[in-house]
């Protein structure tokens, strides 16, 4: 039997597993994030290993008799190659909404699969790291309508200090990839790789 182990504390990454019809466990981590890599690829998937690897830990012991697969997972938006990640203040929400309206930007998803197989010594340990890339094209923003938005609390815990699924959808112009990858986790590519190790 696999069990499901997600890395996270995000309710949109949640939702996302859910409606991939996984159940899961979730295993928040607790760890500083330590950045030791440059390019916004290379940042999320050290950042999802490091969180899988933390949860990897807890449950090498718990459950010795299954097969166990760690979900880490790290988002993040670059604007010409500057990493973006939650804002600070209202203040500093205000300036990345401004740099990023009227243009179009990135966002990285790392995924870092983490498997504990059954009995530990059948299987081993594998580990499977990764990341997509979504292009976002936002629509022009005053900043009257940037200080509404950044007003209703909603980009404070949200890398690029903006939520494509919320309020800010009405200034989304187009996508050129994966919209949940925008929302936290690439879903599609997640169950694809399960799909392939007959994990799912």
């Amino acid at each position: 039997m696999v069990k499901y182990v997600l890395a996270s504390g995000s309710p949109r990454r949640w939702a996302l597993l859910e409606q991939a019809g996984l159940s899961f466990e979730i295993c928040r981590a607790q760890g500083e994030e330590i950045i030791t890599k440059e390019s916004p690829a290379e940042i999320v998937e050290e950042l999802s290993y490091n969180k899988a690897s933390e949860a990897a830990e807890q449950y090498l012991k718990k459950y010795k008799n299954d097969t166990v697969v760690i979900i880490g997972a790290d988002t993040i938006v670059a604007f010409q190659d500057e990493v973006m990640g939650k804002p600070k203040d209202t203040a500093d929400a205000v300036a990345m909404l401004t740099r990023l309206q009227g243009n179009t930007h990135q966002v990285y998803t790392g995924v870092t699969l983490i498997v504990l197989g059954e009995g530990q010594e059948k299987r081993g340990r594998e580990v499977i790291t990764f990341h997509e890339r979504t292009d976002v094209h936002m629509y022009p923003m005053t900043p009257g309508q940037i200080a509404a938005y950044v007003a209703t609390g909603e980009p404070m815990d949200k890398a690029g200090a903006y939520a494509i699924q919320g309020k800010c959808a009405v200034y989304i112009r187009g996508i050129n990839g994966d919209y949940n990858n925008v929302v936290g986790l690439p879903v599609a590519r997640l169950m694809h790789e399960l799909f392939e190790r007959q994990l799912a």
